[in-house]
Formats: structure tokens, sequence, C-alpha cells
């Protein structure tokens, strides 16, 4: 799924207008409908509803559903119009006009904080108050209503296609109030600030509604940012042959692993074969091995020399993929072995963890890491190699110019985790779940993309469904288990479920 710009979304609704054909007070009944529709099938007869409505676009949907609601259930509706200013659309102005021939709504006009109502803790919020256009701070009237409304102890509050306040892409500059929303429902393909931490108090969990934009626009529309769904990820599966062996499906070497931290291994190796690697090998310090043979009795063991960390020159003979550092820790000998490896090898690497730690103390390196390298930084971890940023717009672009500058995948570790091209494209994903947020985790998902890679997987392609397969495994244990009760290893357990869901 495509994450499109303000500008490009006005110019799909104006080429749907044009080409389907269909009029733009027909446009939003659509929209409206589909909102009005998700609110119905979640609140029942008797609920009120606090529709607050500006005078564009944006609050003609707001009046639009106020009528829909009306003529479905027997709800409790009442409209406040907030005369921010002396324009309206043509398209509001229509709406209003409808409505007002509805019976049992109130339609309350508001130019002045005065009249705001007290809004009862059992109230539904409804926010059409501004769309998705905005690029300026609230202030004035709209931002006082933006504050009443938060103010309030409304049970839910819900926006319509953006929180009013909040600007679509960056909110670098933006100083001004926003909604903070319970629930955001916008208009068939996701905003980009939806994606981002710092925005979630106000987005809330948000729904993509579709509202029949033309589908060939959205096609041809350029953009680097899109969302992972399986739209993306069923193109991407391979399919496994009949007379295939375990030598069709690649060696996946894992380099991990220090006293104390071997069950970062365990994890990694487990996650490779449950990827589906044909043969995974492991090299460990010696300390390691029998940890490793009794629980992993599927993967090869090969020792380091040295007791207790990773030494020396590692030889990754016939491998195709070869991932490393789940706890390595940052001994002088892993950090030699480290930069022995990335000056040997010519396979694809996917570096992890202390790796990372200790690229990022050294970073010329960066210059003679192989290209298509795949890094998975957490945030902290990305900030160590390629420095700090402000807020995640900004990191954001960061992360862009360094996988477009080194050549690099860099999928960054969070909610929405980023795998950010050298092309410059952006692959955010949609699932995954807090539950995740456990130590070993991340181990997992190094072993799910270094087996993916293994099986002739590139390095897109392994990273892409690497994080969305990492995610569907954690979504089904936190169902077995719960979010609380769920750890790594149950992520490695509902493997085999999630290949079965992406099929």
């Amino acid at each position: 799924m495509k994450i499109l710009s303000t500008s490009q979304i006005r110019e799909a609704d104006a080429y749907t207008i044009a080409h389907e054909p269909i009029a733009s007070i027909d446009l939003m009944e659509r929209a409206a409908s589909a909102c009005a529709e998700w609110i119905a099938n979640r609140y029942s007869d008797g609920a009120a509803f606090y529709i607050f409505c500006g005078t564009g676009n944006n609050g003609g949907d707001g009046l639009a559903i106020a009528r829909i609601l009306n003529n479905t259930k027997y709800y409790n509706i009442k409209v406040f119009v907030i005369r921010h200013n002396d324009k309206t659309t043509l398209d509001f102005s229509t709406n209003l006009s409808r409505l007002a021939k509805s019976k049992n709504i109130d339609i309350t006009d508001i130019s002045d904080t005065s009249q705001l109502p007290e809004i009862p803790e059992t109230a539904v919020i409804i926010d059409a108050l501004l769309g998705s256009g905005l690029s300026k701070s609230l202030t004035g009237l709209l931002a006082d209503v933006v504050q009443h409304i938060n103010k309030s102890k409304a049970a839910t509050i819900i926006s319509i296609d953006i929180p009013t306040g909040l600007f679509a892409e960056d909110n670098s500059a933006n100083t001004g109030k926003v909604i903070q929303a319970d629930y955001t429902l916008t208009f068939e393909l996701p905003k980009l600030a939806f994606l981002f931490p710092e925005n979630a108090p106000f987005v809330g969990e948000w729904q993509v509604l579709p509202i029949g934009l033309n589908k060939e626009f959205i096609a041809q529309a350029a953009t680097d940012y899109h969302y992972i769904t399986e739209e993306i990820i069923l193109p991407l599966l391979k399919k496994r042959d009949k007379f295939s062996h375990k030598g069709t499906y690649g060696h996946a070497l894992i380099i991990a692993g220090s006293k104390g931290k071997m069950g970062a291994t365990v994890m990694a190796a487990k996650s490779a074969l449950r990827a589906g690697a044909g043969l995974v090998s492991v090299h460990i310090p010696n300390c390691g091995y029998t940890v490793l043979q009794s629980s992993v009795p599927e993967a090869m063991c090969e020792t380091d020399a040295n007791e207790t960390h990773i030494s020396g020159r590692i030889k990754t003979g016939s491998c195709n993929a070869v991932a490393v550092g789940p706890g390595i820790g940052n001994d002088a000998d892993t950090v030699r072995a480290l930069k022995l490896l990335i000056q040997d090898t010519t396979i694809n690497t996917v570096f992890d963890a202390d790796a990372l730690n200790i690229i990022a103390d050294n970073k010329t390196w960066f210059a003679f890491m192989r290209g298509g390298s795949i890094l998975t930084p957490h945030p902290k971890e990305f900030e160590r190699l390629f420095g700090k940023s402000n807020n995640s717009f900004e990191r954001l672009k960061l992360q862009r110019e360094m996988a477009m500058k080194y050549g690099f995948y860099i999928v960054l570790k969070g909610a929405h985790t980023a795998i950010a091209f050298p092309d410059g494209s952006v692959y955010f994903n949609s699932t995954g779940n807090p539950g995740m947020a456990t130590g070993g985790s991340g181990d997992v998902l190094t072993g799910i993309i270094c087996g993916l890679i293994a099986q002739g997987y590139k390095p897109h392609e392994a990273s892409v469904l690497g994080v969305y397969l990492h995610g569907v495994a954690g979504d089904i244990a936190a169902e077995k288990m719960s979010e609380q009760g769920m750890t790594a290893g149950d992520i490695i357990d509902g493997m085999g479920e999630a290949w079965k869901k992406v099929k």
C-alpha cells in the first residue's frame, strides 16, 4: 500500500471526480458513509454524539456523518459548527442544508469560546474540524476548541481523516494544539505522520477506509513510502519444488554469542531454521557448545578457538548468508574478528546488536562494508551509528540518506519498523504488537532475515518479508500468551502459523 502526500491525495480526489466520473459532493457522501458505517457498528441505540465541524470539506464530512448516523439508529446527536472564519466550501454548505432538514439533530454555530458546550463523560466526540491540508500550527478559536475537546472527559474521541492540528507528514515545526483522538478514520491510504511514535497520543488507533479513489492514479503515483500489506508480501513468496532437498534452500551462518549470552545464539539459529533455511551453522565461543547442541540439534555447531567470546578469522565457506552480532559482546578479539569478516566476506550479511555497536565505534568501516548489507538497529543503536535526530521525521530522513549513501538496507525496529532501501524507498511494517518489546525479539528477526537470504531471497525481499513474518508470528504469540506474557521464544513458535497465514 502506498503512502502518498497530501497534495497527491488531493490530486487523486480530483482525478477520481473527473474520470469516474463522480460529483465531489457524492465522493464526500461515500467517505461519510464509510465512517458512519464504522461508527454504527460500534455504538448501539442511545449513544450520544457531539460532532464538531469546521467550515471546509472536513466539516462537510462531519455534517454528512451526522445525517447518516441519524438515519441509521436512534442516536442523540449534537452538531457544533465552528465559525473560525468567513469561508465555507460548496460541499460543506450543501451538507449543512441537507442536515438542517433532518429531525432530532441540534445544530449550533460557535464563534466564541464562551459558546462551547459542556461535554458529558458518556459522549462520543467526532472531530471533523480540519482535514489533512493543514500546514500551520493552530491558533485562535480552533486552538481553543481543540483544547476544550482534549480537556473533556468524553468517553471516546474519533477524528475524521486526521486529528485536527496534526500535519500529515512533517510535524517538526508544529507547535500548536492537536486533537488527542482515540481513533482516526482516514481515507484510502495511511498518512506518513501516523507511523511516528510521538504522534501516537494524537492519532490513537487508526483505520484506513476505502472510498473508491481511482486505482490507476494511485498505481501510477510516485512515492518513496509504502505500508507493507499482503498485496506487497504475496508476490515475494517462493514456492517449494516437490523434488527439492536441503541444499536447495541454502546454508545460513549465524555468528553469535559470548559467555552468559548464548541465548541470543539459540534464538537466532532457531529462527533461521523456522524461516526455511535448508542448513544452519552457528559459530560460537567454545563455552556455548553444549548449550547449542542440546537446544538446537538441527543446527551444525562450529566452536571458536576462544572459550568465552568470538575471535580470529571466521570462514564463511559454502554459506549463502551470514548474520553476526547477537550476544557477541565487544571484546578486543571480537572487534578484530568482525573487521576481518567485513573485509573477507562476499556474502550478503545481516548486522545486528553488538556488531552494530562495534561498527558505531569504528565508523570508517562503513566505507568497506559490502553494498547490500542489512543493518537491523533499534533506535538507540541507530543513534550510535548515524547520529541524533530531533524527531522521527528527521530520523527517517537520516535513515534514507545513510541507506542511499552506503548502499545498505537499514531496518529500523519499532512499532512500524521502517526499512530503508539504497534507492531511497522506505517500507513500514503493518504487523506486530507491544508484546514484542521483550529481550530476544531482535535476535529472532535477525535469524529470520538470514534464513530468508540463504534461500535466495534478495536483501530487499528478505528485509520486507522477514519483518512482516516476524510481526505476524508476534501477533500469533500475543493471541496465545497475551502481550504481557509472551517471550521471544513464543515468536519463534509462531513462525509455522505465520507462514500459513501469509500463504
